[in-house]
């Protein structure tokens, strides 16, 4: 690697061995999105190969979804209790035996087979890649990292439009999908070689693994406990590892956390106005603004660019707020992104002038965008650490039930609701109402999100006091990383001599003392 390059590689991801984490997992996140791109660039010759119309074609995007969200839940608690990497890296295995089997379907019913089988083993990918985000990087870096890897999804799912529109009108609609295995093997053996780390495994103040990540003043668990107005809920504490209770006690402990019930919901309204707006975006295109379905196309793509830079920038952004003491900044850059969204998409919707309309566009997606990653760094805040996986596993099911609903419920509104021109129109404006609703929702977390956070710090701080540390046992021999070697390089960047910002409520650090 180049000087240039290894110096742009560090300012990015902090180090080398960051960024191929990084890297890693956005890839992860690539490949399912590539696939949602080629069933999509490969709609019309599946229609002519099978005889079969738009409804079919919709049933194979959405027999991944529903198989998906059945699965998330069971991978969550997997995710929780055996090495993650090998986990990825047996799905991702799965899932190219899954594309090639797609690839050989002889008739609907073995594409629709193979289809459901994909969307089993990826139901894997959110709660274990969530879950190693969280103990790859430090708490004060994860929501700029999670939008790397987020970012991965909607790349992923153009260079799978693009490439397998390329590969499928050139070769036929079996290389479509067919093309997608080598990037597959590339991850397999990525994932092989990535180490796994420690459960909650970033050193804490107390200096010992398995204490809670904060890595210096600005990390949320260190500010929660600077403010003396911030206690944990004890009826929430912990006591015990939890690898020790039934799943279905694991399911309702995160689902009785405040501040998770409000971003899972707020999530999934996001996630459904998107996947809605994103399944009519070229009609409404063509129709609204008098264009060809080719330059629709082309727009299309330039709004998205807009939704990645988003997805890029939120996370830093909070990042940036939190370093400046705000605890709130992964609560307050999604309210204030959802709460914008409907004033400059409205516009851009309502309006017949391409002109007007794209700028509008671009900057609706991109606060769209730029709601995620610090929501999934939010999650991680208020979620003991060796139930990330489960977190998010229970927080995929309403996600993924959202955006299979979405399609289908804006084309019923604009059928059966409105009748006329502008029917998708309406239709269109009526969804921003979610996303309204969602930045409401977002303003009692604002209020519990502190608590949240020190509930989570001591839980993974009394499993660690009383000996149970939130480790895997080694006995696996899977290759891990100790915090000092760890990706996100904490020993480098955690502060010395006791010196850093303090928070801007003016107290100092926590020192290590226990919550409560």
């Amino acid at each position: 690697m180049s000087g240039s390059l290894r110096k742009r590689t560090e300012r990015l991801f902090g180090d080398r061995a960051a960024a191929r984490s990084v890297l890693t997992m956005a890839s992860v996140l690539a490949l399912d999105g590539a696939d949602k791109g080629t069933v999509s660039a490969m709609a019309g010759p599946l229609q002519d190969a099978f005889g079969i119309g738009y409804a079919a074609i919709g049933l194979l995007v959405s027999v991944v979804a529903f198989v998906g969200a059945a699965c998330t839940v069971p991978f969550g608690l997997l995710a929780d209790r055996v090495p993650r990497t090998r986990l990825l890296a047996v799905t991702a295995t799965l899932w190219g035996l899954a594309m090639l089997a797609s690839g050989a379907a002889v008739s609907y019913g073995w594409l629709l087979v193979s289809r459901a089988f994909l969307g089993a083993v990826t139901a894997s990918s959110g709660p274990a890649v969530n879950s190693l985000v969280g103990d790859f990087f430090p708490a004060r870096r994860r929501a700029r990292m999670l939008g790397f890897v987020v970012g991965g999804e909607l790349f992923g799912t153009a260079l799978g439009f693009a490439i397998s529109g390329v590969v499928g009108s050139t070769l036929g609609w079996r290389y479509a999908f067919w093309w997608l295995v080598l990037p597959t093997v590339a991850l397999v053996w990525a994932l092989v070689r990535l180490p796994e780390p420690a459960r909650g495994g970033q050193q804490g103040l107390s200096g010992r693994s398995g204490a809670p990540d904060d890595e210096g003043p600005t990390g949320p668990a260190r500010q929660a406990r600077a403010r003396a107005d911030v206690a944990p809920d004890e009826r929430l504490v912990l006591r015990t590892d939890p690898r020790t209770l039934p799943p279905w006690r694991l399911v309702l402990y995160v689902v009785r956390i405040p501040t998770n019930v409000v971003l899972i919901v707020a999530s999934a309204l996001g996630y459904f106005f998107f996947a809605g707006l994103r399944a009519f975006a070229t009609v409404f295109t063509t129709d609204q603004y008098g264009v060809s379905t080719s330059v629709a196309g082309s727009l299309v793509l330039v709004v998205g660019a807009g939704g990645v830079a988003g997805v890029l920038l939120g996370g830093r952004f909070a990042d940036r707020l939190l370093e400046s003491g705000y605890l709130n900044a992964r609560i307050l850059v999604p309210v204030v992104c959802l709460l914008g969204v409907p004033l400059l998409v409205a516009p851009a919707l309502h309006t017949t002038s391409l002109a007007v309309a794209l700028p509008l566009l671009v900057g609706g997606t991109a606060l769209l965008g730029a709601v995620n990653p610090p929501l999934d760094a939010a999650r991680l805040d208020i979620v003991p650490p060796l139930l990330w996986g489960t977190a998010e596993g229970t927080r995929t099911v309403l996600r993924t039930l959202s955006e299979a609903m979405a399609p289908t419920l804006f084309g019923f509104v604009a059928d059966h609701v409105f009748a006329g021109r502008h029917a998708l129109e309406y239709t269109l404006l009526l969804a921003l109402l979610p996303l309204l609703a969602a930045s409401l929702l977002g303003l009692p977390a604002l209020r519990t999100y502190p608590r949240d956070v020190a509930t989570a710090d001591a839980s993974a701080r009394t499993a660690a006091d009383s000996g149970r540390a939130p480790h895997d046992s080694a006995e696996d021999g899977t290759r891990r990383e100790s915090p000092g070697d760890a990706p996100h390089g904490g020993s480098r960047d955690a502060p010395r001599g006791g010196s850093g910002d303090a928070p801007r409520d003016g107290s100092g650090p926590g020192g290590g003392d226990q919550p409560g």
